[in-house]
């Protein structure tokens, strides 16, 4: 299994409905690959126009750590110097918060779903159901 446009625009696709169902806000959402490179993203209507920059920043975060956004953010509560030196290395682009997602296969990593648009805890949801409804694991950290 690979992540590729097609696979990414199954996500994403996937997402919105899933959001809709659950009686979600709108949402952002981007698909990274394993290299941090935006595969694909999504902004509904009425979104702000940062939403896409956070959503990239939530997977991005996740990607370059190789640990999901929750652990993350749990990581900025216990040691916050750390975090803000790995966002001053990224030029300030990880949001480090829930609802960023690594996409694995076979403990692969394959890239990383950033969601954005309702409260962190949804958008992780949103994304974990995005991803194993692709066929890969999902670990949100």
């Amino acid at each position: 299994m690979e992540l590729n446009l097609q696979t990414a625009q199954f996500i994403i696709s996937f997402a919105l409905e899933w959001r809709k169902d659950k009686g979600m806000k709108p949402l952002a959402i981007a698909v990274l690959d394993s290299a941090g490179s935006l595969v694909a993203l999504a902004r509904e209507d009425g979104l702000s126009n940062l939403r896409p920059d956070i959503a990239q920043g939530k997977a991005r975060g996740a990607v370059a750590m190789g640990l999901g956004s929750r652990a993350l953010f749990e990581r900025a509560q216990s040691q916050p110097y750390f975090i803000q030196a790995m966002n001053s290395l990224a030029s300030g682009s990880l949001v480090p918060v829930p609802g960023g997602v690594l996409i694995k296969h076979k403990d692969k990593l394959l890239g990383a779903v950033g969601i954005t648009g309702d409260s962190s805890d949804n958008d992780e949801a949103c994304a974990i159901a995005a991803i194993e409804a692709a066929g890969f694991a999902a670990d949100g950290g």
